[in-house]
């Protein structure tokens, strides 16, 4: 999740645990203990891919993270004794647990068994969702104006942790409405990924991979009794196929879950995570080799530039999520004209 939610997690922890012996300052401390994990983004691994594949790596690891709260608990006792070192461990144990749990639930994969096992991402909420930040702010808000509001952060806590169970419901419904409409689409047991489109959990996103075929479906809560649109979208699996024994295109098919699409611009062997983002908005893509007559040269990746974001985009997605626009057409941004189809 974004920092600011990050923040807000740990302060709201903080002040639950021991808001009412440290006050307003506590929330400060459990702020920078929640963001402590994200600051992995400073190390430069030497490539594109391995930056990318590695963040939230060793530091959202539980098997890091468990030892360091014990550390971070004993020296924060020795600050501020007057808070028993138990009380201490059980804030810090609880903040740095907590932030990369919250992170598995995103789609962009966090290692919490880093050195071993696969990213966990569950992929039930956008890494940016105010109705999640929202009630952990207010209860935080509502401590600073009078404290020691335990309640109001406790409060905030319950909230938001309801919604994120409201994500997991929503992202099981949404997945038992598109399957039928796959498998009648000839995609009878697809790698499957069922995510929400930005800030919300009302409207989703299906990617459907299986072959050669790779199917979008956007469909929401409020869509009445809209059918569902298919968008097809090549793979490129003769590029996927020429970049298979490269240690980074490997990788990246590892930390995506095979969640790619691979295309070729010039002589140019690019790689881009479809889960991130939405289609003409993508934001990793990556250079892996070079073509050389028949075969190919690897090359140190690294990420071309980020697609602009079309401001216009955000209005559509409003009206989609609504119902007010029954199709959105994800190769486009754009809604078709009526009764026609993407």
């Amino acid at each position: 999740m974004d920092s600011i939610t990050q923040a807000a997690l740990g302060a709201s922890l903080a002040g639950a645990v021991a808001g009412k012996t440290l006050g307003r300052s506590v929330l400060l401390t459990g702020a920078v203990l929640g963001t402590l994990p994200d600051l992995d983004v400073v190390i430069d691994y030497g490539t594109a891919v391995a930056n990318f594949t590695q963040h939230r790596g060793f530091s959202h690891s539980l098997f890091i993270l468990a030892p360091l709260a014990v550390v971070l608990a004993w020296l924060l006792w020795r600050w501020k004794p007057q808070l028993s070192f138990q009380r201490w461990l059980a804030l810090t144990g609880l903040i740095l647990i907590t932030h990369p749990l919250l992170d598995s639930f995103t789609t962009y994969g966090t290692q919490l068994f880093w050195p071993i096992g696969p990213p966990v991402a569950i992929s039930s909420i956008f890494i940016i969702d105010p109705l999640y930040t929202l009630p952990l702010l207010a209860g935080c808000l509502f401590f600073l104006a009078r404290p020691p509001a335990k309640s109001a952060v406790i409060a905030g806590l319950a909230v938001s942790t309801l919604y994120l169970g409201w994500s997991l419901i929503a992202q099981q419904v949404i997945t038992q409405r598109v399957q039928p409409a796959l498998a009648e689409a000839g995609l009878d047991d697809p790698d499957l990924l069922v995510q929400p489109m930005p800030f919300n959990t009302l409207l989703w996103r299906a990617t459907a991979l299986q072959g050669d075929q790779r199917v979008e479906i956007v469909t929401g809560f409020l869509d009445g009794d809209t059918p569902l649109n298919l968008e097809y979208f090549p793979r490129r699996t003769d590029l996927q196929e020429a970049v298979s024994d490269l240690p980074e295109a490997q990788r990246l098919e590892w930390f995506t879950r095979g969640f790619l699409a691979y295309d070729q611009v010039g002589d140019r062997i690019m790689a881009t995570d479809i889960r991130l983002g939405i289609p003409g908005a993508h934001p990793f893509t990556f250079v892996l080799a070079t073509r050389n007559g028949s075969g190919i040269d690897p090359t140190a990746s690294f990420r071309t530039p980020r697609p602009d974001v079309n401001t216009e985009a955000l209005g559509l997605l409003w009206s989609r999520m609504t119902g007010e626009t029954p199709v959105l057409c994800l190769a486009s941004l754009s809604s078709p004209a009526p009764g026609q189809r993407c």
